[in-house]
């Protein structure tokens, strides 16, 4: 498709080139017409029509394309979810019935690819998200949507102990990336709190903390944690992805990130909003 484009796009460039030209020599050494204002206005108007003809014929495909290739990737996703989601669930069926180690560790396996599975989903979910609305700025309540993340995230993680203290605060961004940024916070600490989970969430003047108390990181692994593809062990399993969204989006919206771990004790994650938002009431 794209050759042909270019083959049509070299053509009538060639042939546009050679009218004008020729026009000019006619008018000029031919007929004999020596007003050159009248000429260049002439060339100007013929090159801007030929302009659009242009950028038609070369952002009709393109324009399609990404159309297609828009709508492939929200029917894939949507079918990538469902399977992604039975295998989850029927893995914690299968725990509760076997008890062999060699299941368990098997049952292990697949959860963990699954999870992988999870995060490509999520972060491809969000970047199509994000090039569909072009990350429409708004003002609005954090604390509401906090409370609309909570009402998702609660039945998907019923043995979690919540700790929630929040107050009105009005920000200005990206609503769906904030969002996104809060669920993937939430669920990493959840991944990484494997006894009893506890996320604590609390909203202090214009700083959101969201902290667990599960196995935590070393300095080591702090320092390299929004590197894309970093693995330190299997507790730094898919905190690259997600810490590299939530910092591009802090970085684009002017977020403060500060990220505290200590190994066995857990890791708190703070996002500082800029000081110009105030409080609501």
């Amino acid at each position: 498709m794209f050759r042909s484009v270019e083959i049509a796009l070299t053509s009538l460039y060639v042939f546009t080139t050679a009218v004008l030209v020729g026009g000019i020599y006619y008018l000029h050494q031919v007929i004999g017409f020596q007003q050159w204002g009248i000429i260049a206005l002439g060339v100007l108007l013929v090159t801007v029509g030929v302009g659009r003809v242009l950028a038609k014929i070369a952002l009709d495909p393109l324009r399609e394309h990404f159309d297609h290739l828009e709508r492939l990737s929200k029917e894939t996703l949507h079918e990538l979810n469902l399977p992604v989601n039975t295998i989850t669930a029927n893995v914690e069926m299968l725990r509760k019935t076997n008890t062999d180690d060699k299941s368990l560790k098997r049952l292990e396996r697949i959860e963990t690819a699954a999870t992988m599975l999870k995060e490509r989903y999520n972060e491809l979910d969000y970047l199509i998200k994000k090039q569909m609305e072009r990350e429409r700025i708004e003002s609005f309540d954090l604390e509401t949507l906090l409370s609309e993340r909570l009402d998702f995230l609660r039945p998907l993680y019923p043995g979690v102990a919540w700790e929630i203290l929040t107050g009105s605060w009005n920000v200005q961004c990206d609503r769906i990336g904030l969002g996104k940024v809060i669920d993937n916070l939430v669920e990493n600490g959840i991944k990484y709190s494997p006894h009893s989970p506890a996320i604590a969430i609390v909203m202090e003047s214009n700083t959101l903390s969201i902290c667990d108390k599960g196995q935590g990181m070393d300095e080591i692994t702090l320092m390299r944690i929004y590197d894309r593809y970093y693995q330190n062990d299997t507790a730094m399993a898919g905190y690259g992805i997600g810490l590299g969204l939530v910092k591009r989006y802090c970085d684009r919206h002017g977020i403060g990130l500060h990220v505290a771990s200590r190994p066995g004790e857990g890791t708190c994650v703070k996002l500082e909003f800029k000081k110009g938002e105030k409080q609501n009431g």
